[in-house]
């Protein structure tokens, strides 16, 4: 079940939800319809864990780059090293699905919006939790509150998500990051 969510995934997040027949999961799932209906029951439904695997595993991500044993600071450089690396030159192309899910359907599917806000509130959450790690062993840069930081951080990182569409160059994506990281660190 697993390797048929995770290959409905990349189907999913190279064609985006609409776009995505019935054709296309039996064959990326190499399930039959009976089957595939029999284990996730349609199309939203297969989605919907789907785009829980993508979000349990971009989670699984911060919890690593942003471990509390670790210096707050290098956290916060490591979660957006990560995002230049995947919004630059070619790996920028395929986008975020998350992203992409949020354009195409959390304003009409309640589902979807709850999941897409419920990542981005748990994103935030780690990165102020990082901040004020950070805060508290004074490197942050004077008059930084941590919650608006991360907010801030957040829409950054997203943003990288979108402009990687076009596949910047890495320098790029590291210079915008190197600049705006120096705005609240010491």
């Amino acid at each position: 079940m697993d390797a048929a969510v995770e290959r409905a995934m990349d189907v999913f997040w190279s064609r985006g939800y609409h776009a995505t027949a019935l054709p296309d999961l039996l064959r990326a799932t190499r399930l039959s319809r009976g089957s595939l209906y029999a284990a996730f029951g349609d199309k939203h439904s297969l989605f919907l864990r789907a785009l829980d695997r993508y979000i349990a595993d971009a989670l699984a991500r911060m919890d690593v780059e942003f471990d509390p044993r670790n210096d707050p600071v290098e956290g916060l450089q490591a979660y957006l090293a990560g995002y230049v690396e995947r919004t630059s030159g070619s790996n920028g192309r395929r986008g975020c699905l998350l992203v992409a899910t949020a354009m195409e359907l959390a304003g009409g599917d309640a589902d979807v919006g709850r999941r897409v806000a419920g990542f981005f509130k748990a994103m935030e959450a780690k990165v102020t939790d990082a901040l004020s790690r950070a805060k508290a062993a004074g490197r942050l840069a004077d008059g930084v509150e941590p919650a608006t930081a991360a907010r801030v951080l957040v829409c950054f990182v997203e943003g990288l998500r979108v402009v990687g569409k076009t596949a910047p160059a890495w320098t790029t994506s590291q210079a915008a990051v190197d600049a705006l990281i120096g705005r609240f660190v010491r």
